[in-house]
């Protein structure tokens, strides 16, 4: 699958159909114009080409998911971090239940040191992303582990029609540069890249952000064969500015930029090599990629001030060094069995982690002064899957799929104080069934249902973890989970793509590590539900219209209902843009994105607020040149990015002797609003240069 053609020389999938190269010097903007009726198996599947988001502001890399309808992406912890995501009623925090894969290979990080399914997008480079495949839902055989609210999954180009150099420049200290070029090499293509940027942002303490990405691929495709090889490195090091509490605004005279710990932040590499190779014949296809990769991270938090140790304060560093291989692979079969068209797909999927040093520290300005955690891990993922397609009638068909992932891993304490050490294998299977009806009239109708699973960190399902006196529960590794669709999606209209679906999921419990603290955080069986409309419109040749709304609840199952809300869970999200390419090379963009309706509290007495953003860009562009204003957040809101709510003390507070956290709502027992603002208004200038 890809964009709707658009000029340049064609290339082939891995499935090795002939698609066009969507380049920079595509000026025709179409993004999710393709015609899906008949392709995809439900409403919450798609997919979305450079097109698309080659116009779109970007104030980071990590909005590059918002090309999923009805997903949302946040920041509370500097540039380099990985951002917040929220889709479906999930407070997804760093990854959870939302898979990426960029270029066959699987972003999210179990057993990571700050978060379970941590998903770090910053090592993607944004102007050379060819296409976005998406999915929502427990509905799809090859997405497995941290995918039942969805997946997307990622793709480069392989060349470029003529090179670039892009410098942009910006408020608070923005500055990025970009350069790629494509050749012929070796009988293939040989596509390279390189990306620079530093940031300060608007905060108090400058983040510092220095970020470097580096690309090769050498692609080479040969009619009914081809194969790539990538290679690439990323480094990025900030400093953070985190969440701060609201009555230190409102009491202590807090700047809404401030920092409550000025040496947070961290530093992150992460280096890798993989191959994709895929072949075709008359009635069968099949692709297979093996990668191996490295990542490391040093993380500095203070999410509390000094509500732990008055003295000291709360600063804890979480860290880790990963290797990780795997392999992936699937073979399909296009056959007429009895008389229907029928499709059976058999494919693996394999993973090894082996993380060494991954703990949790005690940290002042980021010199250690305690370790609390301390482990060695070794993890194997490997799931296997069958699919059927199967058209019974003109108007009806199937899809059933079964799907099994077995974990096995060990868990090795290095520390004396800290018991937690053992082995366990887990396994879980996964059955799925797709209904579809039509198409009438350019109009499809679909009915989905599946079960699917997420992992949980492994650290807590070895053993009883003591952490600073406090005991956690023995997790499974596996937590199941399931959910269902109904869906339509419709062109009826011309121009206009537009999808609907009301979806339900439950998952068996919302337990997970939570590394923020070194324990198990139990928080028992949830039910989601909710309604999404996507819309897609081209009324005329130089102009692209889109509107998604996404409304959702998000409940516990076994307490009192006026106690059941999952804290954080954004029930709200709206987003909306226009593109303009107009004559002469002009183009103007603007986008508004909105999310509302987060509890921060199972009673729901503190709430974070609604956050509505404007973004504007206007450029002006030739054969061998761009230039292109953005404006974001162009009203200069002030709202939340980010709000939570927990106990929280100051170092006021601290020289004040008052020991009530949270101070100005004692009387809730949850502490009080602690919030990330979104960053002000701010412009950027970028000038391409194409060769």
């Amino acid at each position: 699958m890809a964009p709707k053609p658009s000029t340049g020389p064609a290339k082939k999938t891995s499935s090795g159909e002939e698609l066009p190269v969507t380049t920079m010097e595509t000026v025709e903007v179409e993004g999710r114009a393709r015609d899906l009726i008949g392709i995809e198996s439900s409403a919450s599947q798609g997919e979305v080409g450079q097109p698309e988001f080659q116009y779109r502001p970007l104030s980071r890399v990590g909005e590059l998911i918002e090309t999923v309808p009805g997903m949302m992406a946040t920041q509370h912890s500097g540039s380099g971090k990985a951002n917040q995501y929220f889709l479906r009623g999930f407070n997804l925090d760093h990854g959870t239940d939302f898979s990426t894969w960029v270029d066959g290979i699987q972003m999210n990080m179990p057993t990571h040191a700050h978060g379970q399914g941590y998903m770090d997008l910053n090592s993607i480079i944004p102007e050379l992303v060819d296409k976005v495949e998406y999915g929502k839902g427990p509905y799809y055989a090859n997405a497995g582990d941290f995918s039942t609210a969805g997946y997307a999954r990622m793709s480069s180009m392989s060349k470029l029609d003529k090179g670039f150099v892009k410098l942009t420049g910006g408020s608070y200290d923005y500055y990025r540069l970009v350069a790629a070029d494509s050749e012929k090499l070796g009988g293939g293509t040989l596509l390279y890249a390189g990306e620079f940027q530093y940031y300060n942002g608007a905060w108090q303490t400058p983040e510092d952000t220095q970020k470097f990405n580096g690309m090769l691929r050498w692609t080479l495709n040969e009619g009914n064969w081809g194969m790539s090889v990538f290679g690439k490195a990323y480094h990025n090091s900030w400093t953070a500015t985190n969440q701060i509490p609201l009555y230190a605004l409102q009491a202590e005279g807090w700047n809404l930029y401030q920092s409550g710990s000025p040496s947070d932040g961290g530093i992150s590499n992460r280096y890798s090599v993989s191959t994709n190779l895929w072949s075709k014949g008359d009635n069968w296809k099949n692709d297979f990629n093996a990668f191996v990769l490295y990542t490391d991270l040093d993380l500095y938090s203070n999410f509390t001030g000094y509500l732990v140790n008055p003295t000291l304060g709360d600063q804890m560093e979480q860290k880790e060094r990963r290797w990780e291989g795997g392999a992936n692979g699937e073979q399909t079969w296009f056959n007429k069995w009895f008389g229907f068209d029928m499709d059976n797909t058999l494919g693996f999927q394999l993973r090894h982690d082996s993380i060494s040093g991954l703990g949790l520290n005690q940290t002042v300005n980021r010199v250690v002064w305690q370790q609390d955690t301390l482990h060695n891990v070794s993890e194997t993922m490997g799931s296997i899957f069958v699919n059927n397609k199967t058209q019974w009638l003109s108007k009806f068909k199937t899809v059933t799929a079964l799907r099994g992932d077995f974990l096995g891993f060990d868990v090795t304490s290095l520390l004396a104080s800290d018991p937690n050490s053992g082995s366990k294998y887990s396994g879980i299977f996964s059955p799925k069934l797709s209904l579809i009806f039509g198409p009438w009239a350019n109009n499809e109708f679909f009915i989905n249902m599946g079960y699917g699973f997420h992992s949980n960190d492994v650290r807590g399902s070895a053993n009883a973890i003591i952490t600073g006196g406090a005991t956690s529960v023995v997790t499974s590794p596996l937590t199941r989970q399931r959910g269902a669709e109904i869906g339509w999606r419709s062109e009826y209209v011309p121009g206009l793509n537009t999808t609907l679906a009301f979806w339900y999921l439950h998952s068996d419990s919302e337990l997970v590590w939570a590394a923020d603290q070194g324990t198990n955080d139990p928080t028992g069986p949830s039910n989601r539900y909710g309604v999404e409309w996507t819309n897609y419109y081209k009324p005329v040749s130089w102009a692209t219209l889109d509107a998604d709304f996404a409304f959702s609840q998000a409940r516990y199952t076994n307490v009192p209902w006026d106690q059941s809300w999952v804290p954080n869970a954004v029930h709200q999200v709206i987003t909306a843009g226009a593109v303009f390419d107009l004559t002469h090379g002009f183009f103007a963009t603007t986008r508004v994105r909105h999310m509302g309706g987060v509890p921060l509290t199972v009673d729901g007495t503190l709430t974070q607020g609604n956050t509505t953003l404007v973004s504007l860009g206007v450029g002006y562009q030739q054969d061998d040149y761009k230039f292109e204003l953005d404006a974001f957040n162009l009203l200069n809101s002030k709202q939340n990015d980010i709000a939570y709510a927990y106990q929280y003390r100051t170092l006021t507070d601290v020289q004040l002797g008052i020991n009530a956290p949270g101070r100005g709502v004692n009387s809730n027992p949850n502490g009080g609003i602690v919030l990330h603002p979104v960053e002000p208004q701010m412009f950027r200038f970028s000038a391409t240069l194409k060769f």
